[in-house]
This record gives C-alpha cells, structure tokens and sequence, in this order.
C-alpha cells in the first residue's frame, strides 16, 4: 500500500529534499517517476531555549514562505524516505505529515 507524505519546505530547498526523497523510492505512481505536487504557503515557527533553528533566532517567532510538498513512496519504504528527508532537509526539526492511501 501507498503513503503520502505532505512536507513543508524552504523554496531553496525543494530541489534537495525532492531528489532524496525520489532516490529513497518515492515519487512513484504506475510507470510515472519523480511525481510530486506543490504550493506556495507561509509557515510558522517559534524556536525554545534549547533549538538551533536553521532560519531566524530562537525565541522569536519567524514567518517564512515554504513550498507545501506532496508526494507518494511504498509503505515499506516509509524508513528510508524518512531518513532521506531529515538528511536533505535544512530545517533542525522538519514539519510533515504521512497518510495512508486507500
């Protein structure tokens, strides 16, 4: 069975995050490689004491545009996709969701 995994990326990012996320086995559909979807949004975040965050200060709130990715991988590759992801990924703590397909 298929998962989507949904994640919020810097612009600058998506090409990286894209790549490794493809070559972990994601971004599959049928005969159809490298498939994704994504959009322009505004994410934010407010670092704690302890946080190191890739983008602004801890302990002020920041605002950065992000590009919402989507994409597809097989369930059985949801721990390479996702060790894939927080390599490639510039931000400490990524934020995503996945969602079983029916």
């Amino acid at each position: 069975m298929n998962r989507k995994l949904v994640v919020f990326v810097p612009r600058e990012a998506l090409d990286p995050v894209r790549d490794a996320l493809f070559a972990a086995g994601a971004g599959r559909i049928g005969d159809y490689e490298r498939c994704s979807w994504y959009t322009a949004g505004t994410g934010t975040f407010r670092g704690g004491e302890s946080t190191s965050p890739s983008i602004g200060e801890r302990g002020r709130e920041q605002r950065v545009a992000e590009l919402r990715l989507e994409t597809v991988f097989p369930e059985e590759s949801q721990d390479e996709v996702l060790a894939a992801l927080r390599d490639a990924h510039p931000y400490e703590e990524p934020a995503f969701d996945i969602y079983p397909l029916l």
